[in-house]
């Protein structure tokens, strides 16, 4: 037991402990992006205003979602759009996840997608333009700039500033992440975005692997140009993307080896997978009643995500006609109109608590879109998954699950309503499954600190230290040919030709001397003897 004295003092050192931990509190600057990349940011923003930081958030006046119910500091800028534009740029974008792939890349570099890119582009051009809002972020110290790269005026403002940066994100379209940590990923085991590869790759893959790195550095440009033009303007002096990432002193990545394959990485390059996944609550009366009148069979919990709304009716009846087939309730989060077909275990909701409902016991499987949040709460939850990627990073979250043996990959464009009840079937009732998601979830889940933990540990760490240039690696500071030692190759090969040419010479020279002469005595006496 204790002695009295130090009981006593027990609730003092606490709270020295914890007066020291807000006396470093600092101000923090946020640049975020919209939709379901704010839900996991906003989880980070919560615990840092609550360990006492002085948050500001700089987002436009036109959003879903951005920074509603946080105590922090909200400095909005003017947009060129209203709403309604904003959501019906959002679902042209949207809407190619029903076509076929070749259609849907090509809209997404000449149409919908292009447009999309430059929209938000148009953000930094609008933030600018806000001259009280510039002289505020000019006035104000903060100690660094928490950002989503997504939200490329985020690195604008962090360059502008002069300040650190820390950047938030799931996964990186083009070359930016390799380039900004200059952190090599050899294309022979690490696969590019959207390709769908595993880390085991054919020859045939590998060479489309290639290819697929090739066509980014030809896209990407071209996709971001509106963005470097803006930023270009800003700063007053020519930038490209490659400039504004190499800045960047951490990198949280929204993954971990569970759900991606092992490639090298960097020492400011921290993984936080996972870091969505939160204790299950208890769910409400409504919800209850459904598990509850489930029986021995248990629910399905069917959701495509918060930004798909609603899908083709024809589409919708395939999917209805399936899950009327097996015995579980489902639970549908939809908010489209209420296919014809639908069976009395299909259960229709506006919204449903996602992951309270997969730590059930009687959650069976789970139907999902393959987001990253989604894959990472099937995860944590240990439920078999059959994935319906639409778009983004989706296809290859479902082909790392399907690799792994954690659920069933289903092509949303060809699939019937057979294929779909056969997918439910199969991970419902094939032991392995379940087996191997619950294999993957105790990995995930044996870890010295929690992902949300280490997220706000690395942000502070970055404002405390006004930085991490100690993690900066110098290949930032080589030209592409010092990089890949094109110089010292070339130094010592032509000191190899050197030597060899010179070997050969004093060979050669030596050669004529010795045959060379003896030769021509030779010949000399036989012209005399005749």
């Amino acid at each position: 037991m204790a002695p009295a004295g130090l009981s006593a003092s027990l609730p003092l050192c606490v709270c020295l402990l914890l007066a020291s931990g807000f006396a470093q509190a600092g101000r923090l600057l946020v640049v975020p992006m919209d939709g379901s990349h704010w839900f996991t940011m906003q989880s980070v923003v919560e615990k840092l205003i609550h360990r006492g930081h002085e948050v500001v958030a700089v987002v436009p006046e036109v959003s879903w979602q951005l920074g509603k119910s946080l105590n922090l500091t909200m400095k909005t800028y003017s947009t060129s759009y209203t709403l309604e534009e904003f959501d019906h740029k959002f679902k042209c974008i949207s809407d190619t996840q029903w076509i076929t792939p070749e259609k849907r890349i090509l809209s997404i570099v000449t149409g919908s997608g292009k447009e999309f890119f430059d929209l938000i582009a148009s953000h930094c051009r609008s933030l600018f333009n806000d001259k009280k809002l510039v002289e505020y972020l000019q006035q104000n110290s903060f100690d660094a700039v928490f950002l989503d790269p997504f939200e490329v005026c985020g690195l604008t403002v962090a360059k502008y500033l002069s300040l650190p940066s820390v950047v938030f994100s799931r996964y990186f379209f083009c070359h930016h992440l390799e380039v900004g940590t200059q952190c090599p990923s050899p294309l022979s085991y690490v696969p590019r975005l959207f390709s769908k590869f595993a880390d085991t790759m054919t020859f045939t893959e590998r060479v489309s692997n290639f290819v697929f790195y090739m066509e980014e550095w030809a896209i990407c440009h071209y996709l971001f140009k509106a963005a470097t033009d803006i930023a270009s303007e800003v700063l007053q002096t020519p930038v490209t993307m490659d400039d504004l990432f190499s800045q960047v002193s951490i990198w949280l990545l929204r993954t971990d080896f569970v759900l991606d394959f092992p490639r090298p990485v960097m020492p400011n390059m921290v993984f936080i997978g996972g870091i969505n996944c939160q204790q299950r609550k208890p769910i409400s009366k409504e919800f209850e009643a459904y598990v509850n009148a489930s029986g021995e069979h248990g629910i399905v919990v069917f959701s495509l995500g918060s930004m798909v709304s609603e899908i083709p009716e024809k589409k919708a009846m395939e999917i209805a006609e399936a899950l009327g087939r097996i015995p579980q309730t489902v639970l549908w989060r939809y908010t489209g109109p209420r296919p014809s077909n639908l069976a009395k275990n299909t259960i229709l909701v506006k919204w449903l608590p996602q992951n309270d409902l997969l730590g059930h016991p009687k959650a069976r499987a789970f139907i999902t879109h393959s987001g990253s949040h989604g894959i990472y709460e099937g995860i944590c939850n240990g439920v078999p998954m059959v994935m319906m990627p639409l778009f983004g990073d989706q296809m290859d979250n479902a082909k790392r699950m399907e690799t792994r043996g954690a659920g069933v990959s289903l092509n949303v464009l060809e699939m019937t309503a057979d294929d779909l009840e056969n997918a439910l079937k199969a991970v419902i009732n094939d032991k392995s499954y379940k087996e191997n998601i619950m294999r993957l979830s105790r990995l995930h889940k044996d870890r010295p600190i929690e992902p949300l933990d280490l997220a706000v540990f690395w942000v502070e760490y970055v404002m405390r230290n006004k930085g991490a240039p100690h993690l900066r690696p110098a290949a930032h500071d080589l030209t592409w040919y010092q990089y890949h030692s094109l110089d010292v190759i070339g130094f010592l090969l032509a000191i190899v030709l050197t030597v060899v040419f010179t070997v050969f010479k004093c060979c050669a020279y030596g050669c004529r001397k010795c045959f060379g002469k003896k030769g021509r005595v030779k010949k000399s006496h036989k012209s005399k003897t005749h």
